[in-house]
């Protein structure tokens, strides 16, 4: 019986570790799911803001660009 029981308890004390490891893990893929909506976002609006750029350049002559009567 005392076999048994330990082999209970060490079970036990194995499923307690295993329980509190998914638990961190858990943890962990939900703050890497934040961060990445993070910078999702960031790089949505560093590709709008590029894409604005490039629109831009296409309306105004550069500034360092000669007027055609020089």
């Amino acid at each position: 019986m005392d076999r048994d029981r330990d082999r209970i308890d060490s079970l036990e004390e194995k499923l307690a570790h295993l329980m509190r490891a998914v638990e961190d893990l858990s943890d962990v893929a939900a703050r890497q799911a934040r961060e990445i909506e993070v910078l999702e976002r960031r790089v949505r609006m560093l590709m709008e803001r590029a894409a604005e750029d490039e629109a831009l350049q296409g309306e105004a002559p550069a500034a360092n660009v000669r007027p055609p009567h020089w």
